[in-house]
């Protein structure tokens, strides 16, 4: 199959697949020598002087495989035709550069001369190894054709800047050859580019794209960093520490992009400062990309910084992720209880609880419900993880009611998430029903922060779920800025005092006063009311006091395992 794919490969050479050697040579004999030595691998021109060797390779620059070039000819000769392949002033001087010149001559001592003047290679004459000859043509044609094959992909690409893994093999070099040298690793975007394409179209975008590649060139030949047009808009330059001011540098490219016509363009760019020399080229500049993503969007900021506090932690929380579906599975999440207390008598009693979801890691440890649920939150796995712990509680409350007697009422949360999935209540009464537990023992806690976001549809949702039968309460009351209003136009049957709000209370005049408020307001309206967070007797008094009833907090008791729980109401 490979040996199909040479063949293949070579003819692109010429309709016969053969490459073309230009012999240049004013002797006959050696042109017939050569002719005979060369034809049968090669399609083979001829030129008997310098002058007419131009003319050939002129006639034939985009085909021409080598030149086998004679030095003492009539006209003009070996010397003079390599002077004029090198004539940067002549247009087709780049095409003539990929032309390897190999010298014939009986003077050795013009070797050196002949090198310095632009040959690849030198060949002794007279012509008396055939199989040498071919040799040195054969392997002088491989290495410029794999030389060209190199510089083509290296920079393959309108900008003109190397590619991504070319990119990375100069950066690893440098730091081979420079190994004290401290560096950083820099990613440039620029904003909102799709945008540019889709208004002004791909041309536009492409001129763009070589304007940034012209400025980091300039900013190349400063400073001696390496520079990469990765993909896309995405930019990268490997820069010693300390080169340049890289407030300035962003203050100069927007600068450059000022005198663009027509098009704003901003850019941002991520900063991987000294970087760590012992991790892998694609990690630093990760890194780097990481940092710039960090300001997308922010168009006060172009400017961000990799910090490893920040990475680690998206490290940790990418670990919480990819770990969930076996903690689910392995039962590393656990319910605990937070006991509520009513104080409408002279001896508090357990009145319900709160069920909360903890997490058990095997090698991370307890994990912070204030850490995973609002990453869950984000990613959008909370909703699978609220439906376990729903199902749960109401295994455990239908136990309870089985084993105890007891009909233990319990509070879950919904997420702002959950309240717009369409099997929400039903798969809470499929629960209800396989485990015996009745709607009048389950509430459902909401946020109050939820009832600010899209109101209209979110008291819709609530509201059908009071006409099923649930009795809603609003967790968190008093976080949020238009919590006093609200009370009279959402849905909610309990409300629960922010335990900031408590914590304040004794702090401020003003703020006893708003818990009296509250109250009455409550009362009024025919809505329960729940002080949480109550950590001393005080507080417990002075909300007795108010008409404030049933009390969440450490003062009474911490969240605890179920079998602790158990205990407190079969006691």
């Amino acid at each position: 199959m490979i040996g199909d794919m040479i063949d293949d490969y070579n003819r692109f050479f010429s309709s016969n697949g053969k490459r073309e050697v230009l012999v240049v040579d004013d002797e006959v004999v050696n042109r017939e020598i050569l002719g005979n030595m060369l034809s049968r691998e090669f399609n083979v021109l001829y030129a008997v002087n310098g002058k007419d060797a131009l003319r050939e390779i002129r006639d034939h620059k985009s085909t021409l495989s080598i030149i086998l070039l004679d030095l003492k000819m009539p006209v003009m000769d070996g010397f003079e035709v390599m002077e004029a392949l090198r004539d940067v002033d002549d247009e087709d001087h780049e095409e003539f550069e990929d032309i390897p010149v190999l010298v014939m001559t009986s003077d050795e001592g013009a070797e050196v001369t002949c090198l310095e003047a632009g040959a690849i290679d030198f060949i002794n004459k007279p012509l008396n190894h055939p199989d040498v000859v071919l040799a040195r043509i054969r392997k002088t044609i491989e290495l410029k054709e794999s030389i060209k094959t190199i510089k083509l992909t290296e920079r393959a690409d309108m900008t003109g800047l190397l590619t991504k893994n070319f990119f990375y093999t100069y950066a690893a070099q440098f730091d081979r050859h420079h190994p004290d040298t401290h560096t950083d690793a820099i990613a440039i975007n620029i904003n909102n580019f799709h945008l540019i394409n889709e208004l002004y179209g791909r041309k536009a975008g492409d001129s763009v794209l070589m304007h940034m590649a012209a400025y980091l060139k300039e900013v190349r030949d400063k400073t001696g960093c390496i520079v990469s047009r990765v993909e896309g808009d995405l930019f990268f330059m490997y820069m010693p520490t300390g080169t340049v001011d890289y407030g300035m540098l962003s203050e100069e490219i927007d600068a450059h992009f000022d005198k663009f016509p027509d098009i704003a363009v901003r850019i941002r760019s991520g900063i991987y400062r000294d970087v760590d020399k012992s991790i892998e080229m694609e990690r630093r500049f990760d890194r780097a990309v990481q940092a710039a993503n960090t300001i997308k969007g922010d168009y006060g900021v172009s400017i961000g910084y990799y910090d490893a506090e920040t990475h680690n932690r998206k490290l940790y929380e990418a670990r919480l992720i990819n770990d969930f579906d076996d903690a689910l599975a392995a039962g590393e999440f656990q319910l605990y209880f937070q006991p509520k207390y009513n104080i409408d008598k002279e001896e508090p009693y357990l009145a319900s609880a709160e069920a909360l979801i903890r997490w058990k890691h095997p090698s991370l440890g307890m994990i912070s419900p204030g850490i995973f649920i609002p990453l869950f939150e984000k990613n959008g796995l909370i909703k699978k993880l609220d439906f376990w712990i729903w199902r749960e509680a109401i295994k455990y409350m239908g136990e309870w009611k089985e084993k105890y007697g007891k009909e233990i009422t319990l509070s879950i949360n919904i997420s702002r998430v959950d309240l717009y999935s369409h099997n929400l209540v039903s798969y809470i009464d499929e629960n209800l029903s396989r485990y015996g537990v009745s709607k009048d023992n389950l509430y459902l806690e909401i946020t109050e922060s939820a009832y600010t976001e899209n109101t209209d549809q979110l008291m819709s949702v609530v509201r059908k779920l009071q006409e099923d039968g649930f009795r809603i309460e609003m967790d968190d009351f008093g976080t949020g800025y238009s919590s006093l209003a609200m009370l009279a136009q959402v849905p909610v049957d309990i409300i629960k005092l922010d335990m900031r709000f408590v914590e304040g209370m004794h702090e401020s005049d003003k703020q006893e006063k708003m818990i009296r408020l509250v109250m009455d307001i409550a009362q009024y309206l025919g809505i329960r009311v729940i002080a949480e967070g109550v950590e001393d007797k005080d507080t417990v008094d002075f909300l007795k006091s108010v008409g404030c009833t049933t009390i969440q907090g450490f003062y009474f008791s911490r969240p605890i395992p179920e079998e602790e729980f158990v205990a407190k109401f079969t006691d």
